[in-house]
């Protein structure tokens, strides 16, 4: 006598069709096209979390630059000083300073100098 797969499927199948909630057409019922849908969405978000950090880098550095251009230096200079004088401030620190507190900004680039 075989077992039935009555209700261990029902809920696999219950969970996958929750995690398409929202997605068009079949893909939000049928429990293939949900499936094939949820996994899709998994690799995408998986890589995009790796992608996230090389887009905030990106970012941080635009920010950089458009913040150093009117004090007379470019970025590549910048950041070299910035690791010549023992500055231990990061990208995104820097970058944060130049919106946020643009006096400490411009002191930090003036010590490169």
């Amino acid at each position: 006598m075989r077992v039935s797969t009555g209700t261990v499927r029902h809920r696999r199948h219950k969970k996958i069709r929750a995690l398409a909630k929202g997605y068009r057409g079949m893909r939000h019922s049928t429990f293939k096209k949900a499936n094939e849908a949820v996994m899709k969405a998994g690799q995408h978000a998986y890589i995009d979390r790796r992608k996230k950090k090389r887009v905030f880098r990106r970012l941080w550095i635009t920010r950089i630059s458009a913040a150093v251009k009117p004090l007379g230096i470019n970025y590549s200079r910048f950041i070299k000083g910035v690791t010549d004088k023992n500055i231990a401030l990061n990208r995104k620190t820097l970058s944060e300073l130049s919106i946020h507190e643009p006096k400490v900004f411009e002191h930090i680039v003036n010590i490169v100098k």
